[in-house]
């Protein structure tokens, strides 16, 4: 609620103050090289960061203002024309220059702020760069020159940079210049004095490796930045206590890794910047958001937590009717844990996942590039084998039980939230979630239909039933589970990581 009501997101990027590199890395100036001992050293180094901070408030300063998600013109504002005056964020601005002064003029006309997704699709994004040109007032032309400093003893070359990236909201009315001045600009010192506080330390030792990301965690109404060391690993064990200790301060659970890195905010589309086409990228996404209810009288929805890709029958030209629905439905719980960021590998074909099975020796060679089917416990070997995943087997005698399950089931998705994989007697089915009335006991699941041959069209694949809520039996006394065949659902359990 709090981003819907939020009327404009502005985010903020410090390029460098000499202008030189696009690339977004800020830069403390660059001097003669001075010959000091160990003992001032930090101090040196303290007064360098002041300098860049004051560098913000330079008259001489320029700030370069963008949208990210429009094609509007840039925008240049002299740090002589910054405001600090509170009034000039109001609407009592007059002149033919208004418009290009609010944030206003870098928002979208046409944006629906109630369909509201996530900051990477919904928010109007405005980012300022600042650009220092020394040589605006120079008398004479100047051009870079070397000058040679020989040293009369043994010296080290101290290096420090830091890379600055703050964001901040702002309203639509507020003008860019009050906005520079009175929240990026301070954000930016303080991000600047956080990295100093963590680089002093080990100054003469090494230089830690600090990059700022941006995350917006579920519960949590605004976004928060995180300083991380690029020199270790996500998986290291230094950088797991550090999300660890964050998780543990913001409350949030152990067993989601939501502060990775790959689950950082793109303001910029830089996730999304190659060329190149990921695999899997083409499929569809979470097709179940679009259905209606399931009709159960007083009943608790449990779905689904995150986003998964719908795999089914056909895909990427393999022709599997008739024997590869489990095969897909173990594609689409993996695409689940894949974009929830606890592996990082591509999501197996029909063959890879059989080279899994025999290499843990539960298949035979020749089981490689045949069409023979698997289950539940096959997909419990795999999930183990290729991510790390636990899985919960629960077993049923027969489809008319599989109601009474309904109450373990929606616990899953509360407290889980992976997809499921049901398989009776030739069939294989992903459910995605039950709407359970625990006082009447009707229920309703909502399966993901395999067997689909169709092309990827999603009002094709809702109205068409193969993505839907299902009853055990339907008001025409139809039973969706057959009675006189046994089941076994796979409930993936989440891995205990951050």
């Amino acid at each position: 609620m709090a981003l819907r009501n939020c009327l404009h997101l502005v985010g903020f990027e410090l390029e460098t103050l000499k202008g030189s590199k696009p690339q977004g890395s800020s830069q403390l100036p660059a001097g003669q090289p001075l010959r000091v001992d160990n003992c001032n050293v930090h101090e040196i180094y303290m007064r360098a960061a002041d300098a860049v901070a004051s560098k913000f408030r330079d008259p001489l300063v320029t700030c370069l203002i963008e949208a990210l998600n429009e094609t509007s013109g840039a925008i240049v504002l002299r740090g002589s024309e910054l405001s600090t005056d509170s009034s000039s964020s109001s609407s009592e601005l007059k002149g033919s220059d208004t418009k290009a002064l609010l944030c206003s003029h870098f928002s979208s006309r046409s944006k629906d702020i109630t369909s509201f997704s996530s900051i990477e699709e919904s928010a109007d994004k405005i980012q300022v760069s600042f650009l220092l040109n020394k040589s605006m007032n120079s008398v004479k032309p100047s051009a870079p020159i070397a000058e040679y400093y020989p040293a009369t003893q043994e010296t080290q070359l101290l290096v420090v940079g830091h890379k600055l990236e703050v964001l901040c909201y702002a309203s639509k009315d507020l003008s860019l210049a009050y906005g520079i001045s009175k929240l990026v600009i301070p954000a930016l010192v303080d991000q600047l004095h956080s990295m100093r506080k963590v680089s002093i330390p080990d100054l003469l030792k090494r230089h830690p490796e600090l990059h700022p990301y941006h995350f917006l965690p579920p519960g949590i109404l605004h976004p928060i930045t995180v300083l991380y060391e690029l020199s270790y690993g996500e998986t290291e064990l230094k950088q797991v206590e550090t999300r660890r200790s964050l998780h543990l301060r913001l409350g949030l659970p152990f067993d989601r890794p939501l502060l990775r890195i790959s689950n950082a905010i793109d303001i910029v589309g830089k996730k999304h910047s190659s060329n190149l086409v990921q695999k899997g990228s083409s499929f569809l996404k979470d097709v179940h958001l679009t259905i209606p209810s399931s009709g159960v009288s007083g009943g608790v929805a449990s779905l689904v937590q995150g986003s998964y890709q719908y795999y089914h029958y056909l895909h990427e030209g393999l022709d599997d009717s008739g024997w590869g629905c489990a095969y897909r439905s173990l594609q689409t719980i993996i695409s689940w844990f894949k974009l929830q960021n606890y592996t990082s590998i591509d999501v197996p074909s029909h063959r890879e996942i059989q080279q899994a099975l025999v290499e843990i020796g539960d298949k035979d060679p020749s089981f490689i590039g045949s069409r023979e089917w698997i289950g539940a416990i096959e997909l419990s070997f795999v999930l183990d084998k290729l991510i790390g995943a636990s899985c919960k087997i629960i077993n049923v005698r027969s489809g008319a039980e599989l109601p009474e399950k309904c109450r373990e089931l929606a616990l899953h998705f509360e407290n889980q939230g992976t997809p499921i994989m049901i398989g009776g007697g030739v069939l294989a089915y992903t459910l995605l979630g039950v709407d359970y009335n625990d006082a009447s006991g009707d229920c309703a699941f909502l399966i993901l239909d395999p067997h689909f041959t169709g092309s990827d069209d999603i009002k094709k694949i809702v109205n068409g039933g193969w993505c839907g809520w299902k009853k055990a039996v339907d008001s025409k006394g139809k039973h969706f589970f057959l009675h006189d065949k046994f089941y076994n659902l796979l409930l993936p359990q989440r891995p205990n990581m951050v």
